[in-house]
């Protein structure tokens, strides 16, 4: 071998991708090459073709793993390179992929070469440029993913929301809590309007997507699992997150939110919060409300349950600043199973429209202050 690595020059090809099912998996593929091979695969078939290396990027290692992973063109590809070996062309090496505009698509078993004849899966489509759709945005020919995205869009999400409530405060007079009316919001519509040449786009065969955008005053960053879970950072800096089915987050230290606006969340199913899970003393559940805020609860149709389960520590502890005002519209029952001891220092008024009954082994209406210090 004389002539070789471009001692004399290099020798060039052009060639069609016909295999990659590369048994040592480097990476490789079989080329059928333009003015070296026939198109007839009788004569010779697509095994018979040289395995062809694929150079890849400086920015990548390609050893033991590190950088990028040499996997990229299919069946039908287009590329370009060069004869290691010089005249005698059993050594291709790929330089790059060419993209074209396919005059025709490929056809299974017609035992002809310079296409994807054993799956006839790519090119997938005829007279269109083989960029990505995304990138091209032509509207006549809207990427399928983009068209999937628009209609699948969720609108009209109820938010949390507090009745005006009607109570009766400690001067007895009929109150009214003021109302937070929650209202809905909606996701919002994908800023995607590419123009060609801006959006960088990559898509696997598996139709997975990501889209670096550097369409002027359109920028974007789009990443896109083939079920539909993904995430898009619009102009602005708004990010959008959707996940088709489960989400797991797992933080194996601390983990702090800032939300310097407002938070909303809407759950369609239950909600469960557990704190301390390890039993640790001090890993409290502590909620604190800023200034001129409320705390709002409203249940539609359920109960308000608060229950302690230890014995030993268990207390239920209220301390209300100005007035503690409750009003039942039903049955007041309160089940005591040791002594109650009641203090005002004012006055207490008892306001009975009904019976009032009191009962006890003995009552004794002159009795001692009782002493709680």
């Amino acid at each position: 071998m004389s002539e070789f690595m471009g001692k004399n020059g290099f020798i060039w090809f052009v060639g069609v991708v016909e295999d990659r099912a590369d048994p040592k998996h480097l990476g490789r593929l079989k080329v059928r090459c333009l003015g070296y091979h026939t198109e007839n695969l009788d004569k010779l078939p697509t095994k018979d073709l040289p395995w062809a290396h694929v150079m890849n990027p400086i920015t990548s290692a390609t050893v033991s793993g590190l950088g990028q992973t040499p996997l990229g063109a299919v069946e039908g590809t287009w590329v370009v390179g060069f004869f290691q070996d010089g005249a005698d062309a059993q050594m291709p090496i790929i330089i790059g992929t060419l993209p074209g505009k396919p005059s025709e698509l490929p056809t299974k078993g017609n035992k002809k070469g310079f296409q994807d004849e054993v799956n006839a899966a790519f090119p997938k489509y005829k007279e269109e440029t083989d960029v990505n759709r995304l990138a091209v945005n032509d509207e006549d020919l809207p990427h399928s993913t983009l068209t999937i995205r628009k209609a699948d869009r969720t609108t009209s999400i109820g938010r949390a929301d507090f009745n005006p409530v009607q109570a009766f405060m400690s001067d007895l007079d009929n109150q009214e809590i003021p109302g937070d009316d929650g209202t809905s919001f909606s996701e919002p519509e994908t800023p995607y309007d590419a123009t060609y040449p801006y959006n960088h786009v990559y898509e696997s065969e598996g139709g997975h997507i990501r889209e670096m955008d550097d369409t002027p005053t359109k920028e974007r960053i789009h990443e896109r699992h083939a079920s539909g879970t993904g995430y898009e950072v619009g102009p602005d800096g708004s990010r959008v997150t959707r996940v088709k089915k489960d989400n797991y987050t797992i933080i194996t230290g601390d983990d702090y939110a800032h939300i310097k606006g407002t938070s909303r969340q809407t759950t369609d199913g239950g909600v469960r919060v557990r704190v301390n899970s390890s039993g640790t003393d001090g890993n409290n559940y502590n909620i604190e409300v800023g200034s001129n805020a409320n705390v709002n609860i409203e249940v539609n149709k359920g109960n308000i349950n608060l229950t302690t389960l230890s014995p030993d520590v268990g207390d239920i502890n209220i301390n209300a600043s100005r007035d503690l005002n409750l009003q039942v519209n039903r049955n007041f029952n309160v089940a005591v199973l040791g002594d109650a001891v009641e203090t005002i220092t004012g006055k207490k008024d008892e306001i009975v429209s009904g019976k009032n009954t009191k009962t006890g082994s003995e009552i004794d209406m002159d009795a001692d202050p009782i002493n709680l210090n």
